[in-house]
């Protein structure tokens, strides 16, 4: 049997969880009998049912006495342990299954293989590693956020053809329409948008990914050490979550901001004290990690991004380069990484980066 053809089969399912697992990792899960799937499904939302449980659960009553002949396959190791839903070594064992076929063992440190010495215990014939490298790609975010212990960081800015990002203090749009409706795109697939205080001062941006389809908004952040937005700005709307980082030792206007967000506070808008004199980036990745955020995407300005690529604290990088040059104005980042991709967009070239991983974009 060829395993690859029923590992690419799960990874394609994994993908329909999109962020609505966060910040469970995208699993899919086939049942094959003889060369035909029986069942097949994928995790849907956190807190609900495995992959494993939604393709046994979609096996037909005629083909349900097939299961305990079948193979199993799955695009990361099976759960092993009691969290929000019950083990799925478990109900592998309970059905007989008797082969499993594993893309990638699960990182998560209550995992970690232990799924599969449970499996092998029992007498299941298991096999790993199949599409290891497509299925890393995959799961990326929750990868890095065992591994590495904070959120995926996306990079992301528009520069002209030039190597500029914007005119000094006011909104320069570089890159096209179809470029922005990708941007929203992009946001729709990550838990949370970071910007400095002068992109929410001179841009107003709203931050959210209205020009596509979903329900799920990203997390807005905003580090403004000393709280002197207004109020009035896009980022203080109620259509989505705000997070905004600062200092209560050198505000200027805390008591302002505390009174604006009187009665919206644990609902759509949270406060984060950070120390100035330490490093800030690092205190927003831990509170991202705190919060089980997956993935950020870094959206401006120029010196917020060039901290996280001096910080090396970045895993991809999407660059639009326009045709047009703007002159002058602030200079764009300076980044160097692997390229994976580079297209078209309409009239702006799209350049990604990363710093490890090599598999181009799904």
């Amino acid at each position: 049997m060829n395993h690859e053809i029923y590992i690419r089969r799960t990874l394609e399912l994994a993908q329909r969880g999109g962020v609505a697992v966060s910040p469970n990792p995208l699993v899919g899960c086939c049942i094959v009998h003889e060369n035909r799937i029986i069942g097949e499904g994928w995790h849907q939302r956190y807190g609900e049912a495995h992959a494993e449980v939604n393709a046994v659960a979609s096996v037909q009553p005629k083909d349900r006495h097939l299961i305990e002949k079948s193979t199993l396959y799955v695009s990361l190791e099976p759960c092993c342990y009691y969290g929000l839903t019950p083990p799925c070594t478990d109900l592998i064992m309970r059905h007989l299954i008797p082969q499993v076929v594993i893309c990638n063992l699960d990182p998560n440190p209550r995992i970690a293989g232990e799924g599969v010495k449970r499996l092998r215990a029992q007498g299941v014939d298991v096999h790993t590693g199949i599409l290891a490298q497509e299925g890393a790609w995959l799961n990326r975010r929750f990868f890095v956020m065992h591994k590495k212990k904070r959120p995926y960081i996306i990079l992301k800015f528009a520069q002209s053809a030039d190597g500029f990002i914007s005119k000094k203090g006011e909104q320069t749009w570089i890159s096209g329409k179809a470029a922005k409706r990708l941007t929203h795109k992009w946001r729709s697939e990550e838990d949370a948008i970071l910007i400095g205080t002068n992109t929410a001062e001179v841009d107003n941006p709203q931050l959210t990914n209205r020009l596509w389809a979903g329900e799920e908004q990203p997390i807005r952040m905003v580090l403004d050490r000393t709280t002197r937005l207004s109020s009035k700005l896009n980022v203080f709307k109620d259509d989505a979550t705000t997070w905004i980082f600062f200092d209560p030792k050198i505000s200027t206007d805390y008591y302002a901001l505390m009174n604006h967000l009187d009665g919206k506070r644990d609902r759509m808008f949270i406060v984060n004290e950070i120390d100035s004199s330490k490093n800030m980036l690092h205190q927003v990745l831990d509170n991202c990690y705190k919060s089980k955020l997956k993935s950020i995407i870094v959206e401006g300005g120029a010196q917020l991004l060039q901290s996280f690529i001096s910080e090396n604290l970045w895993d991809e990088a999407r660059i639009f380069t326009a045709n047009h040059n703007l002159s002058e104005g602030v200079v764009a980042p300076k980044i160097s990484g692997e390229i994976v991709q580079q297209i078209n967009i309409e009239n702006d070239q799209l350049t990604v980066l990363t710093r490890q991983l090599k598999q181009p974009l799904l």
